[in-house]
């Protein structure tokens, strides 16, 4: 919409973030809610990346959810268009509890893979209601990721050692199941969210072919729980007692 001296931009109305949303239920998400947003991530994140544009900073707060079960990508501010050959970047991006092992070890040279990551990790903060890798500086953000899927060496990720802030001297963890940390529904679903958490960017599969995985050919629309939602007000009876 646009006036003479001003452009208005008109958006669709979202209730609240998927941040709020985890806030305000008592129990992580059901299993088909999951399955629905991720569905719906997946596809809008498949289309930026048709489009050759990378998000960088997806997010639990940068998702917007309304009491129909829709989810949309919000936040397009570290948004940038990518080309091939991938030319150099800056690896300061994505927030600390979301951002892809390859931008903490230095990247600057990265592709889609790292929005991929991002999804990963707001999967499992579905399933947890807490986030699966929440470091508080960079170095404790990997290791965060190393004690729970193994510290990286060439046969896990070729190419690893090569990465600016990579340290041979890195303590060695070895990986854990995650069901012990995060309650699965489905085998289809814990294999899904670790497509998106492998470490080697060149073997994390991509959002279009993640929308081939099994696990997403039975997501339908789902509603959300109403009670974490903002109660509508009623302005005629917030009027009356005036």
């Amino acid at each position: 919409m646009q006036t003479t001296d001003k452009l208005y931009l008109v958006f669709e109305y979202l209730d609240l973030d998927l941040k709020r949303y985890l806030d305000n239920t008592e129990m992580p998400l059901e299993a088909e809610l999951v399955r629905s947003y991720m569905k719906q991530l997946i596809e809008a994140l498949a289309y930026l990346h048709s489009h050759r544009i990378l998000h960088r900073d997806l997010k639990p707060q940068n998702l917007l959810v309304d009491k129909e079960g829709h989810i949309k990508l919000a936040d397009f501010g570290l948004s940038r268009s990518f080309s091939l050959p991938t030319r150099t970047y800056t690896h300061e991006v994505v927030t600390m509890w979301y951002r892809a092992p390859e931008l903490l070890l230095g990247a600057k040279m990265y592709c889609t893979g790292i929005d991929v990551w991002s999804l990963g990790c707001i999967m499992a903060e579905m399933l947890m209601k807490k986030a699966l890798f929440p470091g508080d500086s960079e170095i404790d953000q990997l290791y965060k990721i190393f004690k729970v899927m193994g510290t990286p060496g060439e046969e896990v990720w070729e190419g690893v050692s090569l990465y600016p802030d990579y340290k041979p001297t890195f303590p060695q963890w070895e990986s854990v199941d995650l069901t012990n940390m995060i309650k699965f529904h489905t085998q289809e679903e814990e294999d899904f969210i670790l497509h998106m958490l492998t470490y080697n960017p060149s073997k994390r599969k991509t959002a279009k072919e993640l929308l081939k995985t099994n696990y997403l050919k039975t997501a339908k629309l789902t509603a959300p729980e109403m009670n974490a939602f903002p109660h509508d007000i009623d302005e005629d009876s917030s009027w009356s007692n005036v």
